[in-house]
Order: C-alpha cells, then structure tokens, then sequence
C-alpha cells in the first residue's frame, strides 16, 4: 500500500510540472470570438513563468514571454472588419487552435433583468423574427452569473460565444439581439455581445471597490460581505425561514387533506365561494390575508378539442402558482415576473366538464391574478376564455413571509466576477438597462450611476467609450393627480446623466406595461439604443433622441420651456392637447397645466397658479399618454425644471 502511494505521489509530481506549462485562454478569447475593429486588440493568457509564447493570426507571427507570475500578452494591430480567421497559439507543451474568429463590433450588455430578459421570454411576442433569425455574424458570449466580494476575479467560469439562429436566440438577451440586428442591417459589420446582465441587481452591485469609497453605506456593506462566515449565517437564516414557512403552510393547508384533495377532477366545490379572475383577492373578501388560496374553474370541452396538446396560459399572478387540469398536475412558477404559460398533454382533456385546479401561495403583500393579461386555454384556433367567474377556497393564512437577502446584489459583487475578468477585451460601449432596484433611494442615484459610468471608462482605459443606457419604461398603476414618484425621482437622474460625455439614453416611458415590470416591446428598445449608437459611435447625422429639456422662462403667468432635440419639430403624437404637463407656484403644489406648443418650444399655464415658478412633464411612475414627441417620431425625456428643496 505504501509502495502503491508512493508510486501515485511521484505520477503527481512529475505531472504538474507539466499542466503548469499548459497555455491556459481566457474565455471570452475562444472559439467564435468578436474582436473590436479599428483597435489596438489585446490577446492574453497564462502559461508557466518565463515562457516563450507565439500567437500566429492571418499570416503574422507574434512573439511573446510570460512574467514570473506566468502572464501573457500580445497586442495585435488595428484590424478591420472580417473573418472568419483562425489564431494559433504555441508554447512549449502544447498549442490551441481558434477557429471561426471574427473582427467586427463588441459591445457590452449589461444592467439587470429588463436586459437580461431571454429572447425565450419573447418567443410568443416575436415569433418571426426569431424564426429568420439565422446570422453567423451576430453572436453572443452570455457571462456566467456569479459574484465575489473579496477580489476581483481575472477570469470567467464558463461561457462560449454563440451565433445568432433560432435555436440558439433563445438564450440571446431580447434587447441585445434587437439592437445588434438594427446595427448590422445598416453597417453589415459582424456584431459580438457580452451579454453581463442580472435580474435585480442595483448598480453598487456592478462598481468596484474604490469606485464604491464615496458612498459609505455601499462601501461598509461591501466590507462586511467579505467575511464569509456572515454570508453562510445569512443563508442559512434565509433557508431555514422559508423551509419552516413552506412546511407550515403544507402542514396547515386544507387542500392537502389526503382523500380529498381539492385539485382532484372529483372534488366537490358547491360550498365554495366566487371571485373575479384577474383579480386580487385582498379586494375581493380576503382582505390581508397571506398564505394560499385555491381556485377552480369548471369548462366544456367539445371532442373537437380532445386527444390534442393544448396551451394554457395564466397571464402573471402573486406569488407562486401550481396548476391542475382534471387532477394532472400540469406546471408550477416560483415567484411573480414569469408569464404562466403551460402546455396540457393530449391524454388529459375529455370531451364534455373539465376543471383547472390553480394553488396560488402569496408570501406578502396582495395575493391574486394580474389585470389585463391573457387568460385562455386553446387547442389549434379554438379557444376558452378563462377570464371570469372562478370558485375560490381559503387553503391557509400565514404570517408574512420577509425577502430573503439577495446576496449576490450586494455591492461590488458582480463587477468583480462578471465586469472584471472583461477588461482587457476591447469594446466599442456599453448598453444599459437598470434602474428599477435603485427606485427606493432615487436621489443617490444622481450620483452613483455617473460613478458607475466613469469608473467602467477608467477601468477600461479606452476613453469615453459610448455608454447608452434606456429610462425607466412605465409602470404601475396610473396616478389620477399630480404626485410624487420615486420611478420619476430616478428617471431624472438618468436625464442628468446625459451631462456626461459620449452619452445616450433611450426613452422608454411609451413602451411599458402598468402591470409588467418586464414589458415585452424590447425590438423598439433595441431600435432606440441602436439609433443612439448611430450617432455616438458611428457619428452618424441622425436625431437620436426625443425632445430633451434645456431651459425654462417665466413670461406673463406662463413657462415657457425649451429643449434639445426638437429634431424635425415638436408635435403631439396622437394629434390631441398635450397632456402630463404639470405647474406649481413656490409651493410645489403641482397642479395639471395647459400646455400647447408654440413654434419649438411648450408653453404651460394654469390660470389658478398666479405665480407659476416650477414645471414637470411625465411626472409619474407610470405616464401612459404623455404624447409630447418630435416628428421623427421620438417621445420627449420626462422633465423637471427645477431641483427641489433638501
């Protein structure tokens, strides 16, 4: 036995000599990589110290040595748009070939989930373009979600670049793909995407350490993120609370009780009670009640409609659901965003009564289904409306169950596991789609997304890049009268962002859904970030944005406002008065305004605000309507004139 230990320990002796001088890639440089045109590019590596390198791409040698650290690199000279290439890499034990490389355009994706969003997501939305999708010079390298607290890391885990084709598109971020199939019908100049996104994540999740200094709550939290004794305390906090949670509502349910489950197609419902679906329960006689709560709906199923797969669709409800057709368990969703879409196997409707079973579990805030989504089951062209009438049976009430803590949102965690290791790949910019996780602290967002922004550019050293970034869209419920809004609060800072160099931004308060965080017209969102690349980074002569405000004057009880951007002219876009228009005396007490364009600028008054001193348009979380565009057709960035008091 010893003789046989002895033995294995000297194999692994003389073997690691050996791995050490293995030449290791990054994985961004693999095969089907986009390298950025037009740049100095920089091609690096690892191989053991004091190594000779050779790097060989189309018919040019390049001759390198790695540090006592084991480090490499080589810069290849500007190049210009083409491929597919091959690169060849030689050291002493071994050599890599690359293959099907392409020289084009490289543009970060990164925010959170609105840009994380698959185009899987969408395929019901987008049927055809993801159909004629095919295209070997639009790729993506989706990089892997993680985090890290203490370092910043020099490489990614995983992740290959993939080119654009239906099947593959579905792992495509939406807005992503939608931007860069914009680009490449106009310069025909392969497209690559770092696809660097996650859902939730607040923007101190994605600046560095020293970038995080200025703000001192960021900052200590970082700080004490790095012990990962807190961090394992806190997870197994977390999933201790929601294992007791769950248990103690499977244990308490009513609907569970063996024999008589209520998802069974046999059950007897007589006694239960009726309630509206899409609808919130609060609002309909359980008022405060978390926990879960059953519904039943009972339909007629020609034959015409049998012994065939049907889909179901559920529109969105809070929080998690598990759905049943005829007592067949059929699909479950874990938590709100996701749309309820389910497929019912062909074995499992019959011809005549049949029953959907949905167990909905709410852990905080109000239960129930979301308005104005689709509500329906359908096989072929025959459809069921769903929306109506539904029995309902309270299954458990529980306590409010708190959010777990999301570790991985925890500042400087993603920029040094998903922004760090991409450093020293060049790039043409940056699109950008965050915000909403910033909305409870709006005001701080003045200043930590300018930070963001210039500490990306200084960490990459290639100067002011282009970073193009989209507003807030809208959402949430429609306010009746002028309000406060933190949405609005933040959508202004990003309007101050603009005061940075080489910078655009995407209005995007016509393209959301009052009930979808996640509004799907992400081809238009696309369409406007790639039009603001048009100007930024192509130079192109193009009006790349909607009317911007610029100045305001008081004349005769009247604002007078002015603005950049007015392209073409200001119009209405629906050919109605202006509307979202509001004006307040020294007060702020804002109240809504007339408002009629004169030439190229709005004037707004109320004849009940003798003194008009401050205006703001599309003030509002959601201010569906505003109807100020320029006549190419872009909406005008919501607005205020003023900076209000501490």
């Amino acid at each position: 036995m010893n003789i046989k230990k002895t033995l294995l320990l000297l194999v692994l002796i003389l073997q690691f000599p050996l791995l050490q001088c293995q030449i290791k890639l990054p994985k961004l440089i693999s095969d089907g990589a986009v390298l950025q045109r037009g740049t100095d590019i920089k091609i690096w590596g690892w191989a053991s110290a004091e190594e000779e390198i050779i790097v060989k791409f189309k018919n040019k040698v390049y001759h390198t040595k790695t540090d006592n650290q084991g480090k490499w690199h080589v810069t290849i000279a500007a190049q210009k748009a083409g491929g597919p290439f091959k690169m060849e890499f030689k050291g002493h034990r071994n050599t890599i070939t690359l293959n099907n490389i392409l020289i084009g355009e490289v543009w970060l994706c990164s925010g959170q989930s609105n840009m994380e969003l698959t185009m899987k997501r969408l395929q019901d939305h987008y049927p055809e373009a993801i159909k004629n999708s095919k295209n070997s010079k639009i790729r993506q390298f989706l990089v892997p979600d993680t985090y890290n607290f203490t370092q910043e890391q020099t490489d990614l885990n995983n992740g290959t670049w993939m080119e654009a084709s239906p099947e593959n598109l579905m792992e495509f971020s939406g807005v992503a793909y939608f931007f860069a199939k914009e680009l490449y019908e106009k310069y025909q100049v392969p497209i690559g995407l770092i696809n660097a996104a996650l859902g939730g994540s607040p923007v101190e999740a994605w600046m560095s350490e020293d970038a995080l200094k200025p703000f001192d709550s960021a900052y200590n939290t970082l700080q004490r993120f790095k012990d990962p004794d807190l961090i394992s305390n806190i997870e197994q906090q977390d999933q201790k609370r929601q294992h007791d949670w769950f248990a103690l509502l499977n244990e308490t349910d009513k609907g569970f009780v063996k024999g008589s489950e209520w998802f069974l197609q046999a059950y007897n419902d007589d006694t239960w009670s009726s309630m509206q679906v899409p609808g919130y329960w609060e609002d309909q006689g359980l008022p405060n009640v978390d926990g879960v709560v059953w519904f039943r709906r009972t339909f007629e199923i020609p034959q015409s409609m049998v012994d065939r797969e049907a889909k179901l669709w559920l529109g969105r409800s809070v929080d998690q659901d598990h759905v049943y057709v005829n007592g067949t368990f059929i699909g479950s969703t874990g938590y709100q965003y996701p749309p309820r879409k389910y497929k019912i196997p062909s074995n499992v409707l019959v011809p005549g009564k049949n029953t959907i079973t949905v167990r909905l579990i709410n852990h905080q805030g109000k239960g129930g289904f979301i308005m104005d989504k689709p509500y329906f089951l359908s096989v072929g062209k025959d459809s069921i409306d769903l929306k109506g009438s539904w029995k309902y049976q309270l299954g458990a009430t529980m306590e409010p169950l708190p959010d777990p803590t999301f570790i991985r949102w925890q500042p400087a965690g993603l920029f040094n596991s998903m922004i760090a290791p991409l450093l020293n790949y060049k790039i043409k910019g940056t699109i950008w789609y965050q915000g909403e996780s910033n909305t409870q602290n709006p005001k701080l967002y003045y200043h930590t997304f300018p930070a963001l922004i210039n500490n990306w550019r200084a960490r990459w050293n290639m100067g002011d890049f282009p970073f193009i970034y989209v507003q807030l869209a809208n959402y949430m419920e429609e306010a009746k009268m002028p309000s406060e809004s933190q949405w609005a609060e933040l959508r202004q800072a990003q309007l101050n962002t603009l005061k940075l160099a080489n910078t655009g931004m995407v209005v995007a308060t016509d393209l959301g859904e009052w009930n979808d965080i996640h509004p799907l017209n992400k081809e238009s969102v696309g369409q406007r970030l790639a039009l603001n690349a048009k100007k930024l980074a192509y130079n192109e002569n193009v009006v790349s944005s909607g009317p911007i405000f610029k100045s305001s004057e008081i004349k005769d009880s009247q604002i007078v406002i002015y603005f950049k951007q007015v392209g073409g002219g200001l119009m209405s876009n629906d050919g109605l008065a202006l509307r979202h228009f509001q004006i307040s005396g020294p007060d702020e007490n804002f109240v809504w305004a007339d408002a009629k364009i004169v030439g190229n600028t709005v004037v707004v008054k109320n004849i009940e605000v003798a003194n008009p001193t401050y205006v703001r348009y599309a003030w509002a979380d959601n201010p569906f309507g505003a109807n100020l565009y320029n006549k190419e057709g872009l909406p005008a960035a919501p607005f205020r004139n003023y900076n209000p008091k501490p």
